[in-house]
């Protein structure tokens, strides 16, 4: 293939994963998935090596570009076959992100995989929303390794029965819930585009096709590599809590960057926790990958071999290593997003004109619902926050940051599946931090209950600010408050009629030192 070719060749496989992107937001019925779009999409080749993806949610594509090889070597596939799981042991993050996966075949032979991640706000967990704080995995719903969805187009009952109980429990019978369809009409829309892609290239130059897109991709990872300066760097971060009395647990890293290679070593970063802030390896790849591809340009084909050149040094029994049975409901939300923090804390000292101050560090986790013998409803959200400003340009405000990729839910979409209101919902004007160039402003949203309820919150950022840089000011720390009482940044209540929730997220790190001379920065 020649440049044009391989350009306009990677072009379409990215509009595949966009078109699955469109089917399962325009299919589901959870405010999660359609107007949140906590979900995401991506293309394998025929070996499980990711080729494609959409821009979706960063911690689910990362996660399943480093899990999904060893997946796809557990199973004999054959057409119409389709894989089920959210185990985080094993390919998954958490139990609310449900993934699907299904192979593709050309003219009898197997060309490669189409896989989706959604996030489902009922997974069984022994709180409703399904974030619960929790200290074992079994306290935190369905737990699903591996395992057929469809053999041979044919949907296993066995599975459906295990599935059909996360639907509402006034329905009666076995049925798939609308989501779970939502994610099958996804991949199946997907596995036709591809392999028509395939029937109209042929099979031996569709392969040759992926082949390059990978090599072109290894290219972009070698012009990164090229361009950083050698040396080690390292950098030591603390979250807050785990939400069973561990507090300040620290995060540390060792870059080492080599002409060849970089070296991310955790090793320091403290011991699994009793809490739900542990995370699987996958999620802490995720978290590594992402800060490397935000360094290469936009149109490099997102494909694994990207990161080629990383290598993950994560001792076994650490808390972003955890090990089964840990709790890891929060471990991918808000240890994923201060993984972020410690790698850009880490290249900043190598090249700092190009790295940001400290965004707001946490997604700001609320779930709530409510359960009785007549139906149940269950809601999770994230909520924005300020974004770290850096060399030459403001922080955001209001925006959700790095490892999540999500929308804001409609205040009108929210009130009118679930009995809450909004009460206000604005920016939290001067928490980011100051500076030459000021971080993001996070922001402000009220929640009063029209019915009785269970809430958690799992959040970060709480006792320590997001960082500046180059000396700047670092963003306000957020905070929970429940009828407008301060509460801890791991929390669970029960909420009566009239009560309120309020959240204030944290702003965004600035950047450099504001002088007298606007034009030069200390």
């Amino acid at each position: 293939m020649d440049v044009i070719e391989l350009s306009v060749f990677a072009s379409r496989v990215d509009a595949i994963c966009e078109d699955m992107g469109h089917v399962l937001r325009k299919a589901a019925f959870s405010p999660n998935i359609k107007d949140r779009l906590d979900f995401s999409c991506a293309l394998f080749d025929h070996r499980g090596r990711m080729c494609a993806q959409a821009a979706h949610i960063p911690v689910h594509l990362g996660s399943m570009a480093y899990a999904m090889r060893d997946i796809t070597d557990r199973f004999t596939w054959q057409e119409g076959d389709m894989i089920v799981l959210n185990d985080p042991f094993l390919g998954g993050t958490h139990l609310p992100d449900i993934t699907l996966i299904m192979p593709v075949f050309c003219a009898g032979q197997r060309i490669g995989f189409v896989a989706n991640r959604a996030h489902h706000a009922n997974v069984g967990a022994s709180t409703p929303g399904s974030m619960p704080i929790s200290s074992h995995i079994d306290q935190e719903g369905l737990l699903i390794s591996p395992d057929y969805l469809f053999r041979a187009g044919n949907i296993d009952s066995r599975m459906l029965k295990r599935l059909s109980l996360l639907s509402d429990p006034s329905v009666g019978r076995e049925q798939l819930p609308g989501d779970f369809q939502a994610q099958v009409s996804a991949n199946l829309v997907g596995a036709q585009r591809l392999a028509s892609l395939a029937q109209a290239l042929g099979s031996l130059q569709f392969l040759s096709a992926i082949n390059a897109l990978h090599n072109y991709a290894a290219s972009f990872a070698h012009n990164l590599l090229t361009s950083l300066p050698s040396g080690v760097f390292c950098f030591t971060d603390h979250l807050d809590s785990d939400g069973m009395g561990g507090r300040d647990l620290e995060l540390r890293l060792r870059l080492e960057i080599t002409e060849s290679r970089v070296i991310a070593d955790f090793t320091g970063t403290a011991s699994q926790v009793a809490g739900n802030i542990n995370c699987p390896l996958s999620v802490t790849a995720a978290a590594v990958f992402y800060v490397f591809r935000c360094l290469m340009p936009a149109h490099a084909p997102n494909s694994v071999d990207l990161f080629a050149f990383l290598e993950l040094k994560v001792p076994e029994g650490c808390f972003i290593n955890a090990a089964f049975p840990a709790a890891v409901a929060a471990g991918n939300v808000e240890t994923s997003m201060r993984l972020v923090d410690l790698v850009l804390g880490a290249l900043a000292q190598a090249i700092p004109e190009r790295i940001p101050a400290a965004s707001q560090g946490t997604m700001n986790n609320l779930a709530m619902g409510h359960v009785t013998e007549n139906g149940r409803w269950d809601y999770y959200e994230t909520v924005a926050g300020g974004a770290g400003a850096g060399q030459g340009y403001q922080g955001a405000s209001a925006i959700q940051c790095h490892m999540t990729n999500t929308l804001n839910t409609p205040v009108e979409s929210l009130e009118s599946h679930y009995p809450v209101v909004v009460e206000s919902y604005a920016v939290r004007e001067g928490s980011g931090g100051s500076g030459r160039w000021r971080g993001g402003n996070g922001v402000t949203k009220t929640f009063r209950f029209l019915a009785p309820a269970s809430v958690t919150l799992l959040t970060e950022r709480r006792r320590s600010a997001p960082w500046g840089l180059n000396g700047a000011a670092g963003g306000s720390p957020g905070s929970n408050q429940i009828n407008h009482k301060q509460v801890p940044d791991k929390y669970h209540a029960q909420v009566s009629v009239g009560d309120t929730v309020t959240i204030n997220t944290p702003g965004g790190g600035g950047w450099g030192v504001k002088c007298a001379d606007e034009n030069q920065v200390l």
